[in-house]
């Protein structure tokens, strides 16, 4: 009997972590259909903002409704789509003094923790690679909304927002003191994946 109750104990314990695992969902971030944006946001001499983006970025992230901290994301951008709708300025952006995209074609970010901070409200940790540098970045996270589109499909949403000094990334161009810091603005929608 001891032995019997023994085993049952070992067989709970080892489905518990496949029970919480189902409840993980996984999906893909809908570029294709532009629902997914990656902007940033810098001082132009202290005067202005000037805005850009990137227009070639693929990804996938997990999120467990019932157990946040396991939820993931995973994306990569291609650094020669970044568009600040000015040719001369984006060409100036791809060479050498930023970039440097012929060498660095890629930027990476993968999450390594994610954490509830309130209701609809996350804290993400990750590992950002940018001009072959790996530095942690922590992302403010805030779940906007999730259901069933019109043709069948479900999706979810997230507004995240980050910051990070450019020369932690090699990058010391003088833009001027109050450009030493981009802002990181990110629209996420992802598609459910299913087993079709």
């Amino acid at each position: 009997m001891k032995t019997r109750i023994i085993a049952a104990i070992c067989l709970l314990a080892l489905a518990a972590p496949l029970k919480a695992d189902n409840h993980a969902e996984h999906y893909v971030i809908d570029t294709p259909g532009a629902h997914a944006f990656i902007q940033f946001k810098i001082s132009h001499l202290g005067f202005s903002w000037l805005y850009g983006r990137f227009n070639d970025f693929e990804g996938e992230f997990t999120y467990d409704p019932d157990t946040p901290e396991n939820s993931s994301v995973e994306v990569t951008v291609q650094t020669a789509s970044v568009d600040s709708n000015h040719e001369r300025r984006d060409d100036h952006l791809r060479n050498e003094d930023f970039l440097t995209v012929e060498e660095y074609p890629e930027a990476h970010f993968r999450s390594t923790a994610f954490e509830r901070v309130e209701e609809g409200q996350y804290r993400m940790t990750g590992e950002f690679t940018l001009l072959g540098v790996t530095r942690e970045l922590d992302i403010d996270v805030e779940h906007v909304g999730a259901g069933e589109d019109p043709w069948g499909n479900y999706r979810r949403g997230f507004h995240g927002t980050t910051t990070f000094r450019l020369a932690d990334f090699g990058i010391d161009y003088d833009l001027g003191e109050e450009a030493e810091v981009i802002k990181i603005i990110l629209d996420i929608e992802g598609i459910l994946k299913t087993d079709d």
